[in-house]
C-alpha cells in the first residue's frame, strides 16, 4: 500500500472566533482534495480542537464528513466522558476512523492512560483507532508499554499518529501491526523510509501540495523548511491566512486565547512563502 497524505485541517471561524464559519467548510475541503490529499484529520491541534465545547466539536465533525475526503476525527479531551461521547458521535457521524490523544494537564500513570484509550477505542467500535502522540501538547509521552496493552486490549487499535521530534522519540512506536503517521514534516522521508504510513501534517492545511511532493518523493526538506517559516508566527491565524491569500474563503479568526497576526506579521509571512 502506497503511503498516505493526510491533513491536519484547520478549523474555520468567524466573530473574531466565537463562532464556527460553517459555509467555510466545503471550499476549505475542496481546495484540500483538488492538491491531492487523501483524508484529514479534524480537530486536532491545528484544528484547535481542545478549545471547542463538546456541541461545537459535534457540529465540526458533521461538516467535515459532508466533504470529499476521509475523516480521522480527534475526539481526545480533558475527561473519559467527552472523549468517549465524541467517538461515538463520530463513529455515528460517518468517519473513517478515530484517534485520541493522551488528556493533557494531569500526567497519567500507564493503568489510568490505558483505562482512558480502551474506553474511547470501545466508544468508536467496531470502527479503527489510532492513539495521538504528541508529548508537547499532553506534557507527557504515551509509554510503548501502553500501546502494547492497548493491542491486546481492544480489537480496532489501527495505528499512530507520532507528532514527537527528533526521529528517535518516533522509532519506538514503528510497532509490527501499526500503521504509524508522521506529524513533524522534517521527519517524513526519514519515518517513510523506517516504514511509516505516511504522514498527518499541519503544514498540509495550507500547503497540501508541499506535503503531497513529500510523501510521494521521500524527500521532506522543502517541507520541514516550510513549517519552520510557518512557526515564526502565530501558527493557527499564519496557516489561515495562507489559505485565504491563496483564494480559500476563510478568515483568519482563531479561538482564544490563540491570537492573530499583526499587520506586519501577515505582510511578513506572505512575503515569506510567495
Amino acid at each position: 500500500m502506497s503511503a498516505r497524505t493526510i491533513a491536519a485541517a484547520l478549523t474555520p471561524f468567524r466573530d473574531g472566533g466565537a463562532r464556527l464559519d460553517e459555509d467555510a467548510f466545503a471550499p476549505y475541503l475542496d481546495f484540500l482534495a483538488n492538491a491531492g490529499i487523501e483524508g484529514i484529520l479534524a480537530l486536532g491541534s491545528t484544528g484547535e480542537g481542545i478549545l471547542l465545547a463538546l456541541p461545537e466539536r459535534k457540529t465540526a465533525l458533521l461538516r467535515y464528513a459532508e466533504g470529499p475526503l476521509p475523516v480521522l476525527a480527534h475526539c481526545g479531551a480533558q475527561t473519559t466522558a467527552d472523549t468517549v461521547a465524541l467517538a461515538a458521535h463520530a463513529a455515528e457521524a460517518g468517519v473513517e476512523a478515530v484517534a485520541v490523544i493522551a488528556p493533557p494537564y494531569f500526567q497519567l500513570d500507564d493503568d489510568a492512560l490505558l483505562e482512558h484509550f480502551v474506553a474511547a477505542a470501545r466508544a468508536c467500535a467496531p470502527l479503527p483507532f489510532y492513539a495521538y502522540e504528541l508529548e508537547k501538547a499532553s506534557g507527557y509521552a504515551i509509554p510503548v508499554e501502553v500501546v502494547e496493552r492497548l493491542c491486546d486490549a481492544v480489537d480496532n487499535l489501527v495505528g499512530m499518529k507520532v507528532s514527537d521530534a527528533p526521529f528517535s522519540k518516533v522509532q519506538p512506536y514503528l510497532l509490527e501491526g501499526l500503521d504509524v503517521f508522521i506529524g513533524a514534516e522534517s521527519l517524513i522521508g526519514e519515518g517513510l523510509a523506517a516504514g511509516a504510513a505516511g504522514a498527518v501534517s499541519g503544514l498540509a492545511a495550507a500547503f497540501p501540495e508541499v506535503v503531497v511532493d513529500a510523501v510521494r518523493s521521500g524527500d521532506s526538506r522543502r517541507a520541514g523548511d516550510l513549517r519552520q517559516v510557518l512557526d515564526r508566527y502565530p501558527r493557527h491565524a499564519a496557516s489561515k491566512a495562507v489559505v485565504r491569500a491563496r483564494g480559500v474563503p476563510m478568515r483568519e479568526d482563531v479561538r482564544a486565547p490563540l491570537r492573530g497576526l499583526t499587520d506586519t506579521e501577515r505582510a511578513e509571512l506572505l512575503a515569506a512563502v510567495a
